[in-house]
C-alpha cells in the first residue's frame, strides 16, 4: 500500500489550500482517514480525522476553518483549508489504518509542505 498526498504549496494569510492523498495497493477497507502536521521544532498532532462511519473530528485550532473528507471509491481523503494563519504553517502528513488480508495496519504518506506568509 502507498498514500501519495499532494495539494500543498505557498499562500497568503486568509487563503485557502486543498490537500489530497489517495492510497493505492491491495486494500479490503480504510477505516480511518487523517491528517497530521509537524511545524519546525514542534511534535506532530493530529489536525483532522475522519472514519468509516463519516464520523470526524478536529484538534481546536483548526475547528471552523478545516473540512476532511473522504471518498471510498477512490480510497482518496481531502482536507479543505481555509482562513489559513500563518501558525498553519507545517508539513502535512496523510496518515490512514487499513484492512489487508484480515490484518489492520497504520500507513503513511510522503508529507507536503504547507506555507502560510503574513
Amino acid at each position: 500500500v502507498q498514500l501519495q498526498a499532494s495539494g500543498g504549496g505557498e499562500v497568503q494569510a486568509g487563503g485557502s489550500l486543498r490537500l489530497s492523498c489517495a492510497a493505492s495497493g491491495m486494500i479490503s477497507s480504510i477505516n480511518v482517514m487523517a491528517w497530521y502536521r509537524q511545524a519546525p521544532g514542534k511534535q506532530r498532532e493530529l489536525v483532522a480525522a475522519v472514519t468509516d462511519g463519516g464520523t470526524t473530528n478536529y484538534v481546536d485550532s483548526v475547528k471552523g476553518r478545516f473540512t476532511i473528507s473522504r471518498d471510498n471509491a477512490k480510497n482518496t481523503v481531502f482536507l479543505q483549508m481555509n482562513s489559513l494563519q500563518p501558525e498553519d504553517t507545517a508539513i502535512y502528513y496523510c496518515n490512514m489504518i487499513i484492512t489487508r488480508g484480515g490484518l489492520r495496519s497504520t500507513y503513511w504518506g510522503q508529507g507536503t509542505l504547507v506555507t502560510v506568509s503574513s
